[in-house]
């Protein structure tokens, strides 16, 4: 039985998975990006962490046991010259998985994986704010009245903010619509819990609809009739 063994064979032997997970570093470390499955993806952040961590301390030791696992001279170099400086400050946590969707030949779950130190989106071409940009002003008493008209401001942007409509929530279709896709037998479902809906909001029809009855089965006629349906004719409306 295999307890607690949850190393992820990728479906390879030994030497076969080895060497796929040393080609995918090596193209991470050239590239700084590669799309390939979830499950190979969280294989080669297990294998290239190490090594980055490995590189942060450049000497002949480290480079020769990061080699033993790459094997390419330029990804050593390129890992050891531009990204061990850049990842200096950062105590793990080197690569990132953005998930892209289904593959369509077999449906497997594809992703993205990066240095995320090295994403231009995350880090360049973004203008710091306004609060980060200046600088802290001491605090004195004479800046409460503008705390105060802040706090309007506020709040008048956030009655605004309710006051728009959610453009994202979705329209529901008319029932009609809604009832067309549905097969025949829940139609006919929904047909009847409408008729039952419709009567029950409509209760003064429905006594209307049994005092005639009563009269039908008394043979009632003429004065008697009108007299027994009079409270409800006046309330009814005519069909047209």
């Amino acid at each position: 039985m295999r307890h607690n063994k949850n190393f992820n064979h990728l479906g390879r032997q030994a030497g076969h998975r080895k060497a796929m997970l040393s080609n995918m570093a090596s193209s991470l470390i050239l590239h700084k990006r590669i799309e390939t499955t979830v499950a190979k993806a969280k294989a080669v952040r297990q294998f290239v962490e190490p090594l980055v961590t490995r590189s942060k301390e450049d000497t002949t030791h480290s480079r020769r046991i990061v080699f033993s696992y790459l094997k390419q001279k330029e990804a050593v170099t390129e890992l050891f010259r531009t990204i061990a400086p850049k990842i200096a400050e950062r105590p793990g946590g080197y690569t990132r998985i953005l998930k892209t969707g289904f593959r369509l030949g077999d449906g497997a779950d594809m992703c993205i994986i990066e240095f995320v130190d090295f994403n231009e989106a995350y880090t360049l071409g973004i203008a710091p704010t306004a609060a980060a940009a200046e600088p802290a002003k001491p605090k004195t008493r004479r800046s409460r009245a503008k705390k105060t008209t802040d706090a309007v401001e506020d709040a008048t942007v956030v009655e605004a903010k309710k006051a728009a409509p959610n453009l994202r929530q979705p329209l529901r279709k008319p029932l009609h619509r809604r009832l067309q896709r549905r097969p025949t037998w829940a139609r006919r479902c929904n047909r009847r819990h409408l008729v039952y809906k419709v009567a029950k909001r409509s209760r003064q029809r429905l006594r209307l609809f049994f005092v005639w009855r009563v009269a039908k089965a008394e043979r009632l006629q003429g004065s008697l009739l009108f007299a027994l349906l009079s409270p409800f004719l006046g309330k009814t409306k005519k069909k047209c």
